[in-house]
């Protein structure tokens, strides 16, 4: 399971897997903004993936992340899907230590997932307290309506 940077020829992929998690995120696939920042990320370096078998750019992928350091020593994680049949088997934690080697420390790493209100979320909270991130404040709902709170990770 290797992380590889993402190229052009990953859109179409990370399209069907935002397809995957719309419940959870809202619309992403149709949404002209979301394939705006995923192009942004792509051609900034800045979006990751696990290709399936550690396929060609433009294969099937087990997950993706999105990733900003324009505010550093603040590093922000946007965005992080792993495809449902491949949940619990340490791909977001893949994609998460290959973006924290990334960091230069010291620094702090947030992101925002959901709050303790949507149940489809818990795994997600979880990864992030098992990487060390301390939940913070709750911020806006989501496009579902429900929760989301901000984590954080300081980084000495």
């Amino acid at each position: 399971m290797v992380v590889q940077s993402a190229v052009e020829e990953d859109i179409t992929p990370w399209l069907n897997l935002a397809s995957e998690v719309e419940y959870l995120f809202g619309p992403m696939v149709d949404d002209p903004k979301f394939l705006l920042a995923l192009q942004k990320n792509i051609s900034r370096g800045s979006a990751f993936c696990i290709r399936e078998n550690d396929g060609l750019p433009g294969s099937r992928l087990m997950g993706g992340l999105l990733f900003s350091s324009s505010s550093a020593p603040v590093y922000k994680i946007g965005w992080l899907a792993v495809a449902s049949r491949l949940r619990q088997q340490g791909v977001a934690t893949a994609l998460i230590k290959h973006v924290l080697s990334l960091v230069q420390r010291p620094a702090e790493v947030t992101v925002t997932t959901f709050g303790n209100d949507i149940a489809d979320g818990l795994p997600a909270r979880n990864l992030y307290i098992q990487h060390g991130f301390i939940p913070e404040e709750m911020v806006s709902n989501g496009p579902e309506g429900g929760s989301r709170q901000r984590f954080r990770l300081v980084l000495r």
